[in-house]
C-alpha cells in the first residue's frame, strides 16, 4: 500500500472545504492537474474514494467525511509540533510570512519594518498583498502565518488582534460643492456618484452602505482596482469616495492645499475601519504574533496618534 503524505493531507484538507478543484488549487498555489494527481494518490493509498464529482461540484463520500475530519486533526498537530519547535513560538527571529491588503500596509508597515529591524535583527518577514477576501482564504490554506487586513473577518478558524481604529476621509473634486464644508453629513451626499474599490475589499461595504443611507448612487461600474485609482478617477470628477486616514495623510494634501488633486473632507458622524492582525486558531496564541501586533501598535501611537484610534 503507498504511503500517506503530509502534502497529500494538507491537499485533501483544502480541497475537502472548498469542495471545488479550480478554488482549492488556487488557494494552494498549484496546478488543477497537479491537485488532482495527488487526490488520486491519497484516495489509493487510502483504498476508498473520498470524492464524488456532481454537476455543481463535489461531495465527500462516507470516508471522505470521516478522512477530513481526521486530517484536521493530523494538521493541527503537525502545527502544533511546528510552532512547538519553530523560532515564532517564542520570539520574533527567523522567517514568518506575512499577507497585507494593500490598502493599508503600503502606509503602515514601513515604518514597522524599521523597528522591527531594530529591535529584532534575526527576523525575515516575508510580505505578499492582496485583496482581504484572497488573504483570508491564503491564510488558511497556510500561504500566510498572519495577516494585516480589514476586520470583521468571518469563521471561527480564525483569531483575531485588533490593533486600532482608521478614519474615512471623503474625497470630492477641487470644485466640487462641498469643499470648504467643516464636516459633511451624510444627507449632504444624496444624489451623488460615489466611486468604490471591488467587492473582495471590506471597503466596498463601508461605501455601499455609506450609498443607502444617504441616497447616493454607487457607481459599481468604475470600481477601482486600487485607492491611487479611486483618487485619481475622484480628480477627474467622475463621483466621490471614501479614503482611509493614512492613505490620505501619505498621498493627498489637505482640502485646500496647493497641488492637491482632490479635496479630503471630514464626515459627521466620523467613519471609521477596524485594522488587525489575524492568524489561524490551530495555530495558537504564538507570543511572537502578539508581539508583532504590539510594536505595530506601538508604531501607530508615535506615528500616528493624531489620525487613527488605538481604543478598539
Amino acid at each position: 500500500m503507498p504511503d500517506i503524505t503530509l502534502r497529500q493531507i494538507r491537499y485533501f484538507q483544502v480541497l475537502s472545504a472548498t469542495l471545488q478543484y479550480r478554488r482549492a488549487a488556487r488557494q494552494l498555489g498549484i496546478s488543477q492537474p497537479s491537485l488532482s494527481l495527488q487526490i488520486a494518490a491519497l484516495e489509493e493509498a487510502v483504498g476508498a474514494k473520498l470524492l464524488e464529482r456532481r454537476r455543481n461540484g463535489l461531495i465527500l463520500t462516507p470516508v471522505g467525511r470521516d478522512a477530513a475530519a481526521q486530517a484536521e486533526k493530523v494538521l493541527r498537530e503537525v502545527e502544533a509540533l511546528e510552532y512547538i519547535a519553530g523560532p515564532s513560538h517564542a520570539a520574533l527571529s527567523g522567517t514568518l510570512r506575512l499577507g497585507a491588503s494593500p490598502t493599508i500596509g503600503p502606509y503602515l508597515l514601513p515604518r514597522v519594518l524599521r523597528q522591527l529591524h531594530l529591535a529584532h535583527p534575526d527576523l525575515k518577514l516575508v510580505i505578499r498583498d492582496g485583496p482581504p477576501r484572497e488573504l483570508s482564504e491564503d491564510l488558511l490554506a497556510g500561504r500566510y502565518d498572519m495577516i494585516l487586513t480589514q476586520l470583521p473577518l468571518a469563521g471561527e478558524e480564525v483569531r483575531v488582534q485588533p490593533l486600532f481604529r482608521e478614519p474615512l476621509t471623503l474625497a470630492v473634486p477641487n470644485d466640487h460643492r462641498l469643499v470648504g464644508r467643516h464636516k459633511v453629513r451624510p444627507e449632504d451626499l444624496a444624489g451623488e456618484s460615489v466611486l468604490s474599490l471591488s467587492p473582495a475589499y471590506a471597503l466596498h461595504g463601508q461605501v455601499a452602505g455609506l450609498c443607502a443611507t444617504a441616497g447616493a448612487t454607487l457607481r459599481d461600474e468604475f470600481e477601482g482596482t486600487s485607492l491611487d485609482a479611486l483618487r485619481q478617477m475622484v480628480s477627474l470628477g467622475m463621483g466621490v469616495t471614501l479614503l482611509p486616514a493614512l492613505y490620505a495623510g501619505s498621498e493627498v494634501r489637505m482640502a485646500g492645499a496647493e497641488e492637491a488633486d482632490v479635496a479630503v473632507l471630514q464626515m459627521q458622524p466620523k467613519m471609521h475601519r477596524q485594522i488587525g492582525l489575524a492568524w489561524r486558531r490551530a495555530s495558537g496564541n504564538p507570543p511572537a504574533f502578539v508581539q508583532f501586533g504590539t510594536l505595530i501598535r506601538e508604531v501607530v501611537a508615535n506615528a500616528f496618534a493624531e489620525k487613527v484610534n488605538l481604543q478598539g
